[in-house]
């Protein structure tokens, strides 16, 4: 704490305090006014501001003022930039001063952990690192504009269907590594001044009450200075909350809960000093009030969005180079979506945006421009016309280009998709007009995977994703040439959504969701698994052709306290300028445990000019090797040979060059054992099998030489000596009292405890 906060703290009445604890109205923070406390706004982001006007609700009825609608989360994810998301978020952060804001509800950054839920759109990525590096761009972006951003939602928050009470059943290590990962990464690196805890139980506990998660973890662990804040309304019990270490439940005003924690304070239920805390942190984390309004430039904050969205942009096919576009040619404009863009989801980070630049009207007046509408999202005009009017404007062009994907209704927040494909008016027009035009150009508008059953049918595919206001000038000028694309996927698309990992059982359970694939998310499972995608997790195609060579690392074997650094060539082999993201993976050795076959450690995006050639430099630390280990509670790398994979995706078959590092552990994690244990765990164990074997020889005189024993004997009784080991090794150790009169419970007993003793001294 600092001074002034403890001066203010003495001064504050206990109501005063717990009133602060809570929201004043659904956006604002309690103000003391006899102290000169203010109420700061809290408003909606994570991809622009979303200020509401007079009464306010988040559900996104209310009018909203005009703000400038960036790229959503899956767009921008896929610029693999951060450098990105920090201009994204500082733009979001001058219009938060220009509209009085303290607060920005973003980045948000829940893993993806199937394409069906709902609000995909919103987030990054399907693997940890991508997320975190993206969320600490738009953080330091936002906090460098002196407007506070806010981490959204820890955690475990992976679908919409009963978000608010649905339980994650989730085990230790999948928790660490893949779903609290990107928020360790992002307070660690970008020093966020809010975190949003989510609505969601982990393992059978409300995040809002969570004291391991909000401060063993959050706080104590990570190191997390800011304040906590509860998603709207999901703060379950507001003293528990508070015990847990959230400091502000929104939101307000709630009487019910302002009583309960005075009274909780009354009562001795929580202590006073708890509250103080509580009331800090929040202090400490709502920047300070402006004195002037602040002024925007709308036009430029425009542009920005626009650039972001090329950034993002993924060229998924391009057959016989169709792309770019030429001037002189004749281009069909077809889709709905080529006037009316979907560049938004629904739900509460809907934007009023400032103004939306469709495609057609880039190009309409050209009158090399012909358009034909396709479909119609709302169903009223007749399909069939439709269709047939579309066809014969493809006919007659050199291309056609049909702005095609998902309508809002499939994408809002609080309810899941129930499928990966698009409507079927959309996937029946791409068939015709690719049926009639040999030269027929795809350009999707949605914010996560989609099927493409007319995949083989047309010639190029451009994913838009969600690409804000601007998305319709960056189409244009991705087609046409005038930027390269160098978007990649942050995501699987896959074939069926029955492949995906989770579709067994997701959007099923709405009581305990239990996470049954474990840390095989994403790329991870089909990777491993060697199942068959659309399009992996890292592809991204380009105007222009790059070369790697001379992959280098500093060292042929390190421990885990060593760093590893590589270096590896980057040349521009074509005849335009473009952008290379250079993926580093990181393939694990086969051990006794399901692990995933590789994983992204390293990222990052290369400019290159034509037969300009840039080395990229990479460091890799412990953690680029290491598993979450139940027994340490802790990170442990495990001794092997790993192999550093220098990529253009995460499929095999985009591995461009490798080398291998052998990786020696520090540390030993310590098996405490007892009677249930497995006899083979005892002999695999260095300082556990000489005691183990001694004790048992004694009780069970030279049989026990038999359990390591080296012996092909005579293989002709029930089982093989190989089988015999192998049973034995298999069995409990309590097992050999029902199999030797020689044997007592209590002295296997007294044996386990002496081997634990004895580990532990070594320790």
């Amino acid at each position: 704490m600092n001074q002034k906060i403890d001066e203010l703290l003495a001064s504050m009445t206990l109501d005063e305090k717990v009133a602060l604890c809570v929201g004043k109205d659904f956006w604002h923070t309690q103000d003391v006014q006899r102290l000169g406390v203010a109420s700061t706004v809290l408003t909606d982001g994570p991809h622009g501001i979303r200020k509401q006007v007079g009464t306010g609700n988040q559900l996104g009825l209310g009018e909203s003022v005009k703000a400038i609608c960036f790229p959503t989360g899956s767009a921008i994810a896929a610029s693999f930039d951060p450098n990105t998301s920090e201009l994204v978020g500082s733009e979001i952060g001058k219009l938060a001063r220009k509209e009085q804001i303290g607060v920005v509800l973003g980045p948000a950054m829940n893993i993806k952990r199937s394409p069906l839920c709902g609000r995909n759109f919103e987030y990054y990525s399907e693997d940890p690192l991508v997320s975190g590096q993206l969320a600490t761009g738009a953080v330091r972006g936002i906090q460098g504009e002196g407007i506070a951003a806010c981490l959204k939602h820890f955690v475990a928050n992976n679908q919409e269907y009963y978000r608010q009470t649905a339980n994650s059943v989730v085990d230790e290590q999948t928790l660490r590594e893949i779903y609290l990962a990107p928020f360790e990464y992002a307070v660690k690196h970008a020093s966020p001044n809010w975190v949003m805890s989510s609505y969601n139980r982990v393992n059978g506990e409300y995040v809002s009450q969570s004291h391991k998660l909000l401060t063993d973890i959050l706080r104590k662990e990570w190191n997390f200075r800011g304040a906590v804040v509860s998603d709207w309304g999901a703060s379950d019990d507001t003293v528990a909350s508070l015990a847990a270490g959230m400091d502000l439940c929104m939101p307000g005003p709630a009487a019910d809960n302002v009583a309960a924690l005075k009274r909780a304070v009354t009562n001795g239920e929580l202590s006073e000093e708890t509250i103080d805390l509580a009331v800090a942190r929040i202090l400490l984390s709502l920047p300070e009030q402006q004195a002037v309004k602040a002024q925007y430039d709308f036009a430029h904050g425009h542009m920005i969005a626009e650039k972001a969205a090329t950034e993002s942009a993924v060229l998924l096919k391009n057959d016989d180079d169709i792309l770019p576009l030429q001037d002189a040619e004749k281009i069909a404009l077809i889709g709905q979506y080529a006037k009316v863009p979907r560049y938004q989801g629904g739900g509460s980070s809907h934007i009023n945006a400032a103004k939306v630049t469709s495609a057609f009207d880039v190009l309409g007046k050209r009158d090399t421009i012909s358009y034909a509408q396709g479909y119609d999202d709302d169903g009223i005009l007749n399909e069939e016309v439709l269709i047939n009017e579309a066809v014969k404007v493809a006919a007659s062009a050199d291309k056609a280009v049909i702005f095609a994907g998902l309508p809002e209704v499939y994408e809002t927040e609080a309810v899941d998709r129930s499928k990966l494909a698009m409507p079927a008016n959309q996937n029946a027009l791409i068939k015709a007009v690719a049926a009639v035009q040999p030269n027929t150009v795809v350009v999707l508008h949605n914010g996560s995977p989609v099927t493409m059953p007319w995949l083989g049918e047309v010639k190029a595919v451009l994913e838009m994703y969600l690409g804000g206001e601007a998305v319709g000038a960056a189409t244009v000028a991705l087609l046409y040439g005038e930027v390269n694309p160098s978007g990649r996927l942050a995501e699987t698309f896959p074939l069926r959504v029955e492949d995906t990992p989770a579709y067994p059982y997701y959007g099923i359970e709405r009581d305990d969701v239990p996470y049954r694939e474990g840390n095989l998310v994403g790329y991870r499972y089909y990777d491993t698994m060697h199942r068959a995608v659309l399009f992996p997790f890292g592809h991204g195609l380009s105007y222009t052709s790059f070369a790697y060579s001379d992959l280098r690392i500093t060292q042929k074997q390190i421990d885990d306290t060593q760093t590893l650094k590589i270096q590896v060539n980057v040349t521009n082999t074509g005849h335009r300028f473009g952008k290379e993201v250079v993926q580093l993976y990181v393939a694990n050795p086969v051990g006794d445990h399901v692990r995933p076959q590789k994983e992204l450690c390293a990222f990052t995006k290369v400019a290159l000019k034509p037969n300009e050639t840039k080395k990229v430099s990479f460091e890799l630390d412990y953690r680029a090797f290491a598993e979450w280990n139940v027994q340490l509670h802790d990170w442990l790398v495990s001794d092997g040979p790993y192999t550093i994979q220098i990529a253009r995706s995460a499929s095999d078959d985009d591995v461009l060059l490798t080398t291998p590092v052998s990786v020696v552990s520090t540390r030993r994690p310590r098996q405490v054992f007892d009677v249930n244990t497995p006899l083979g765990d005892f002999l695999a164990d260095p300082a556990a099998k000489d005691l183990v074997i001694g004790a048992l020889h004694n009780m069970l005189g030279a049989r026990a030489d038999k359990l390591d024993a080296d012996d092909s004997g005579d293989e002709s009784g029930a089982l093989s000596h190989e089988a015999m080991l192998a049973s034995a090794a298999a069995m409990p150790l309590r097992a050999l009292v029902s199999f030797s009169e020689n044997v007592s419970r209590e002295q296997l007993l007294n044996l386990v405890d002496q081997i634990n003793r004895a580990n532990a001294k070594e320790e």
